[in-house]
């Protein structure tokens, strides 16, 4: 697990795949790929083939999570992604023919065409960065550049009434704007959980958010559109200097409302929960979120609860939850 973060995660640091149109599904190939082939024991020929022929795909567009073709893709393309990972071990297990050059062969290699002037690279040490720093989606279920900008808005729900407010700015990181900020229709849930607008509009107007702020039903009330037309989201660079800086990997959001009597309040988070600065605040929520999952499974659930409660998890056997898991 620690193997594949890293895999993944320092491809992520060092590389903007999604500036380039392809959706970052490719990078959980690539580290399903790799740790696949490891769980197989193959040996360096057959570890290169199956690395190799994860560049050689044709790599997923990210049109699904845009304007104009939003789509429910989003929810199971990393699963798919994984899965030819570990197809592809397979079957190197029968050919293990790998290409070298897969990335930098001038006209028909990965780099030329797909990632134009910004060739792929892996310059940082792999150890255990990314496990270290991971960051659980805790209590919204927002796209994570939207977390505290959730967060933000519903600090201020108490404070602010529909019909007073004026205007609302969004103050976010680079990727915040790039990602997420949206105008115009949204044609489905896939959409509005990765519209940073209807995020805070919607928790500004309720005071919360969770798996049903997103449906038909809850985006037919028409406050939520009147919110948006009057939102101006724009970058901040401190914060997205402070979202790229390694070793604070913050996502700061700040959300300002202006009212029409012109009082102005505002609301500003760093550090989603989940993040490595608010590890402890997080548990509780993550343990609820743990609980709520088990909720007619017909799992064992005084088991699996034993299991998390566990003080040392090392005593765990994978072998005993995952039999009650998969019977």
């Amino acid at each position: 697990m620690v193997i594949a973060h890293e895999i993944q995660g320092a491809l992520a640091i060092e590389n903007s795949f999604n500036k380039e149109g392809l959706d970052h599904v490719v990078l959980v190939k690539i580290a399903s790929a790799a740790i696949a082939s490891k769980m197989l024991d193959h040996n360096h020929q057959q570890m290169n083939a199956v690395i190799s022929n994860a560049f050689v795909d044709g790599q997923s567009l990210r049109t699904y999570r845009h304007f104009p073709n939003t789509g429910a893709r989003k929810s199971w393309a990393a699963g798919d992604a994984g899965a030819r990972g570990v197809k592809l071990a397979f079957i190197s297990e029968v050919s293990d023919e790998h290409y070298p050059s897969v990335i930098s062969a001038e006209v028909w290699g990965f780099n030329d065409v797909l990632m134009g002037d910004n060739p792929v690279k892996l310059e940082r040490e792999l150890n255990s960065y990314v496990m270290d720093n991971i960051l659980y989606k805790v209590n919204f279920p927002a796209e994570f550049h939207a977390q505290t900008a959730a967060e933000a808005a519903i600090k201020l729900h108490p404070q602010v009434a529909f019909d007073d407010i004026a205007h609302i700015n969004i103050h976010t990181q680079e990727p915040g704007v790039r990602i997420i900020s949206k105008q115009g229709p949204l044609t489905n849930y896939a959409d509005r959980d990765h519209c940073i607008e209807y995020i805070v509009a919607w928790c500004l107007l309720n005071g919360n958010l969770d798996a049903n702020s997103y449906t038909d039903e809850a985006a037919s009330d028409s406050r939520i559109d009147s919110l948006r037309e009057i939102t101006s989201t724009s970058e901040n660079t401190e914060y997205t200097n402070r979202y790229y800086n390694l070793d604070e990997r913050a996502i700061p959001n700040k959300v300002t409302v202006t009212l029409k009597n012109g009082d102005v309040m505002e609301e500003e988070v760093i550090y989603p929960l989940g993040h490595r600065e608010r590890r402890e605040e997080s548990k509780p929520y993550l343990k609820q979120k743990f609980n709520n999952s088990l909720e007619n499974t017909g799992l064992d659930q005084t088991f699996l609860s034993d299991a998390y409660n566990s003080q040392d998890l090392d005593k765990v056997e994978i072998y005993d939850i995952l039999k009650k898991i998969y019977k």
